[in-house]
């Protein structure tokens, strides 16, 4: 009986020590973000576009998508945001003119932090608007390139793999060579976790032809299409290598719809606030779906408040990693609401570009030039509230996001281009 006793308890040990160990491995998911370039809510067919994207739709079918995410309204600081967990202000990255004003000394991006927990690191796409290249920042592995949109060796000659520089050659498309490097990544660290920043180029203009592209196709919605082609052969590329199950990945935008595609990208068949640059829903409300087979609820919609800062704490928690010491972080997670789970949603975000800010919360927006707004209608209708209004819900949301507004100090206009202007300089002086 005694060893019968002794088994039980060996077995017992034995059983804790294994879910103990696949319990460490479900906290380390392998992190995918794939961060398309001006691609807002009317471009996604999911989100109410009337484009095709059949793999998006899928992730977010088997998924949870997230209809209150909010990003800065332009590339740069959308992306500083983003990879530093901290609002344009902060970090002095307030517009696409001040890349120079990002202090490396003063920040950590979110690739350093994934690192000190076991995490091997890629950027693989679009890298500007910020100082030194994604190695500089942390980076194990990157593809990179100048510029946006001409992806045809007729627009652009070269680009960078690992600090060196590469010909574009002769009738290759760029984001397919940038789906070959993905690929290649993935097979090198399919048995570490991994997290893979992958900022697409899709659909950031000039809009040009693609592989697929036919004489008179619509260009735009062939682009559109050809980016959902590449997030497709991504999962497939999961399947392939068995890493679907314990891979989260994200789909989302860094702006809203740039100028040229804004009539067209209509949401449910009806034109929204803004675009791209303003300070309007369209400029930054942008799609973002969630996948991970058996632990995001498939099919289910969260409406709580995500911004752009969020994905940095959001990660490390995920990851197992510590956020680092003595940085103010901006960052709220949303791990749990991933898992499904209720969390502690935000109460409000923040949205800052180039001496403009807005803080919002569920239903009111307030700027920082004291303009209240009603978003009960949006992204369709922002509808002014007088100063003088009765509406007691709207007293107190004017109360609550001033408040929020007087703890964010708007960086003044023309700031962060006049920092960079004198890290120019200094980078001169310091050249000669």
């Amino acid at each position: 009986m005694w060893r019968n006793r002794v088994l039980r308890v060996l077995v017992g040990a034995f059983l804790s020590s294994l879910v103990s160990v696949l319990a460490a491995d479900a906290v380390k998911p392998n992190i995918i973000l794939v961060l398309s370039d001006d691609v807002g809510l009317g471009d996604v067919h999911c989100t109410g576009g009337h484009f095709s994207t059949p793999q998006i739709d899928s992730l977010a079918k088997g998924g949870t998508r997230f209809p209150l995410c909010y990003s800065t309204p332009l590339c740069g600081p959308s992306r500083c945001q983003f990879l530093t967990g901290r609002y344009p202000f902060r970090t002095g990255l307030i517009s696409n003119q001040s890349a120079q004003a990002l202090a490396a000394h003063k920040e950590i991006m979110i690739p350093t932090v994934m690192k000190t927990a076991g995490y091997v690191t890629a950027c693989v796409g679009k890298w500007g608007q910020m100082p030194f290249g994604p190695g500089e920042w942390g980076f194990d592995e990157y593809l990179s390139f100048h510029g946006s949109g001409k992806y045809w060796r007729e627009g652009l000659k070269s680009y960078y793999e690992n600090g060196k520089e590469k010909d574009l050659p002769e009738g290759k498309y760029l984001p397919d060579l940038m789906h070959d490097f993905v690929v290649n990544f993935l097979e090198k660290h399919k048995d570490q976790p991994f997290f893979l920043y992958y900022p697409m180029s899709h659909i950031h203009g000039p809009i040009v032809r693609t592989p697929d592209s036919k004489k008179g196709d619509d260009l735009y919605a062939d682009n559109i299409e050809y980016m959902d082609k590449l997030v497709g052969k991504l999962i497939a590329e999961l399947d392939r290598l068995k890493l679907r199950e314990k891979t989260l990945v994200i789909f989302t935008g860094d702006n809203g719809t740039a100028g040229f595609g804004a009539t067209a990208a209509t949401v449910d068949g009806k034109a929204i606030s803004g675009k791209k640059a303003s300070m309007l829903e369209g400029g930054s409300r942008v799609p973002l779906v969630v996948n991970w087979p058996g632990v995001a609820p498939a099919g289910k919609v969260c409406n709580d408040l995500v911004d752009f800062s969020d994905f940095f704490a959001t990660f490390a928690e995920l990851g197992g990693a510590k956020l680092p010491d003595g940085v103010t972080l901006d960052s709220h997670s949303f791990a749990a609401q991933i898992k499904g789970e209720k969390g502690t949603p935000r109460e409000w975000v923040y949205v800052e570009l180039n001496g403009k800010s807005y803080a919002r919360n569920a239903r009111y927006k307030l700027t920082n030039g004291g303009e209240l707004y009603d978003l009960s209608e949006a992204p369709f209708k922002e509808i002014s509230v007088p100063r003088e209004t009765t509406d007691a819900d709207a007293a107190a949301a004017r109360k609550q996001l001033q408040a929020v507004l007087d703890e964010h100090a708007t960086a003044a206009a023309g700031e962060g281009k006049a920092k960079n202007k004198k890290a120019n300089r200094a980078e001169k002086r310091g050249a000669k």
